[in-house]
């Protein structure tokens, strides 16, 4: 069977955790950089069909296959470790503390940042032809998403900061579902199908992935979006970097691990005792129905 069942999926998530609470910082960060620089190519491809399609719907639909490539690569993205690394701490699993935890943290972040900006560089040439003219079509529709994204949610002063804070909790939601889904198949295609449905629900909604954002936005201000680094850190990326880890870990890594990892004993069963009663009866009755 293709099909893993939840404790056994759940076993994984706790054993990949521990592994990347112990990887050497080398391969941490070459396997972050790879995953940001994969999703941001991602993010590019999706905005462009979208640009050139008018149907936000298409670019939806395809921008998964980044995401599966990088997982079935063994690549890392913050979101993803948010949900593991803290579950192997909470398994006690020997040498696994929250000081390794952050550590692995810290350096997938500075690894996807490091991919997402190379890849944003290497786009923002494209859309200009080396910053020689202005940018294209789809150059100025990313511009305008850090716009809106960044000062559109600033706007709103704090019920802004609540929406884009939401936003991130309802995006990790579905990532870490998509990373969860990797595991749940020992197939690729089944892995492909498992992860592919979260994801594409999380970019059509417009949720805050903060991976996606450190391509959407460095792009924006070097393709003339008119906001600032200190826009994108305060209304984006830091309330969203926040959301996304309390929507991957609660919502997916701590009720997974809480009802299949640490499953409570069943309550006691007094249809049991009324089943052999019953049982009894029937065997009694049995020569009755014989006889017939």
């Amino acid at each position: 069977m293709s099909y893993v069942a939840p404790p056994d999926f759940v076993k994984q998530m706790v054993d990949a955790g521990e592994k990347k609470a112990f990887m050497s910082t080398r391969d941490t960060f070459i396997r972050a950089y790879m995953a940001g620089a994969i999703l941001a190519l991602a993010a590019a491809f999706a905005v462009t069909i979208t640009v050139q399609t008018g149907e936000p719907l298409a670019g939806a639909v395809l921008f998964p296959v980044g995401f599966c490539m990088l997982y079935l690569m063994g690549f890392d993205l913050l979101t993803g470790v948010f949900t593991l690394v803290p579950l192997a701490v909470l398994d006690k699993r020997r040498g696994v503390t929250w000081r390794s935890m952050l550590r692995n943290w810290g350096w997938v972040f500075l690894g996807n940042l490091a991919g997402a900006m190379t890849t944003a560089l290497f786009m923002a040439i494209i859309f200009t032809y080396g910053f020689s003219t202005s940018p294209n079509e789809v150059g100025q529709a990313i511009g305008s998403i850090g716009e809106g994204r960044t000062v559109g949610y600033a706007d709103y002063g704090a019920a802004g900061m609540l929406t884009l804070f939401i936003r991130g909790v309802l995006c990790n939601w579905m990532v870490s579902t998509g990373v969860v889904g990797a595991m749940m198949s020992n197939s690729v295609p089944g892995k492909v199908i498992a992860m592919w449905m979260p994801i594409m629900l999380f970019f059509y909604m417009g949720f805050e992935h903060s991976i996606v954002n450190m391509f959407l936005f460095p792009s924006g201000l070097m393709l003339g979006g008119e906001f600032t680094i200190g826009d994108y850190l305060v209304w984006n990326e830091i309330p969203t970097v926040v959301g996304n880890l309390v929507g991957g870990l609660t919502f997916v890594g701590l009720m997974l691990y809480a009802t299949h990892g640490r499953t409570a004993p069943e309550r006691p069963r007094p249809a049991d005792t009324a089943g052999s009663v019953g049982s009894d009866r029937t065997e009694e009755a049995a020569p009755v129905g014989a006889a017939h």
